[in-house]
């Protein structure tokens, strides 16, 4: 097993802090191996193996459905003293009202809570109701460029080859542990999203119509970087005759949402400092997703690297917007506490430097400003914009 130390000093952050910490991503993104990290970890650190109570609960586990109070009583009968007990639940959306089990075995027991869960049961608002303030959200993405290399680290393959491997294979962890030629690694990744949006999303929201929510989906996917509204997408579909109310165009962008397929990038507004609410813009949870459904595409490249760079700067812990100052658009402006970072991302240098650095230039702050290129002798600095190598973005601990 392949540790992924981001998420293991995370946990271990709040480790024995009365909150519940709740791990959730898109499916397959490694959640219960980081569980798997996590108990190792306790057993290194002294705890003892009977004192870890580790359930897993997946749909086909129990047929009837499993209630809270299952849940509650099951994980109780395993607790034969009042010593600590950390308790490691994978997949409780499953479990109907998990949030009253969770928050009872929070209340009523000596015990550290740790759950993880990929759809969106796990973020529904019973868990305002039952854990208000109890809780910890931590977002997992599938594999940082790092996590990559170390997943990779006996192939020899240089930083650049893997950079472009990264690019073309995404970072879903079954795809990294194996040496899949890109028609494979698309292979399990269509099984993978085949998985979230038959049972995340279909299934659970009785989706009749799955030609017509198809394609919005596959809409989104095309669009990637770009900004678009739920009105652009009825207008779309009504050119290809199709009909869809834009209140149905918002429900299915927020189920894809909350199955973490998806995830809303909204705009900045620089000169009044309020975030707008049009003309969003959706990047997909790993770029393999695209390619997966519509083959890669070396005139989709650019809009993928702006992908990978918004989840680069998520796991910093930034909030990520997109920048509008009056006409001009900023790709990111990245936000952490009182820091913040300007970032403008473009496949090639020179040739699109001069719109980049200009404006980021009409930015009147001094704040860091960098564009993020695939061009890797283009590195420098101009007039204090700092020009980055994709690779070197990615791998640097701080900006």
């Amino acid at each position: 097993m392949i540790i992924r130390p981001h998420y293991l000093d995370m946990l271990k952050t709040y480790r024995d802090v009365p909150l519940v910490k709740i791990l959730a991503g898109v499916r397959r993104c490694g959640k219960s191996t980081i569980l798997e990290m996590l108990q190792n970890d306790l057993i290194k650190s002294g705890v003892s193996a009977d004192h870890i109570i580790n359930m897993r609960y997946t749909s086909e586990d129990f047929d009837d459905g499993m209630t809270d109070k299952d849940m509650y009583k099951s994980i109780k009968e395993k607790m034969t003293d009042s010593e600590r007990y950390y308790l490691l639940l994978d997949e409780v959306q499953e479990v109907m009202g998990w949030e009253k089990a969770v928050n009872s075995l929070l209340e009523n027991a000596n015990t550290d809570i740790y759950v993880t869960g990929s759809n969106s049961k796990l973020m529904s608002s019973e868990i305002s109701t039952y854990l208000t303030g109890r809780y910890i959200s931590i977002p997992v993405f599938t594999l940082s460029f790092s996590e990559y290399i170390e997943f990779k680290k006996a192939s020899g393959r240089t930083t650049k080859e893997l950079l472009t491997e990264y690019i073309h294979n995404g970072g879903f962890p079954i795809v990294a542990l194996s040496n899949f030629d890109e028609s494979a690694a698309y292979q399990i990744v269509e099984g993978i999203y085949n998985s979230v949006i038959t049972n995340d999303i279909t299934k659970r929201h009785n989706i009749t119509n799955f030609d017509l929510f198809n394609r919005v989906v596959k809409y989104v996917i095309e669009n990637v970087g770009k900004t678009f509204s739920a009105n652009a997408i009825v207008k779309f579909l009504k050119s290809e005759g199709r009909s869809l109310s834009v209140e149905a165009v918002y429900n299915y962008l927020e189920w894809l949402e909350k199955a973490f397929v998806i995830y809303r990038c909204q705009r900045y507004d620089l000169q009044g400092k309020s975030v707008l609410k049009t003309q969003e813009k959706f990047y997909l949870a790993d770029a393999s997703l695209k390619y997966c459904i519509m083959g890669f595409n070396p005139k989709s490249v650019a809009a993928m690297l702006e992908n990978i760079v918004y989840f680069e700067l998520r796991r910093k812990g930034y909030d990520v917007y997109i920048g509008k100052n009056e006409t001009k658009e900023i790709d990111f402006v990245a936000v952490r506490r009182d820091e913040r970072i300007y970032v403008q991302v473009c496949r090639n240098l020179p040739e699109e430097s001069d719109r980049e650095i200009a404006n980021l230039l009409e930015i009147r702050d001094h704040y860091p400003k960098y564009v993020v290129t695939l061009d890797e002798l283009a590195a420098g600095n101009i007039n204090g914009v700092k020009i980055v190598y994709l690779a070197d973005f990615l791998l640097a601990e701080n900006y």
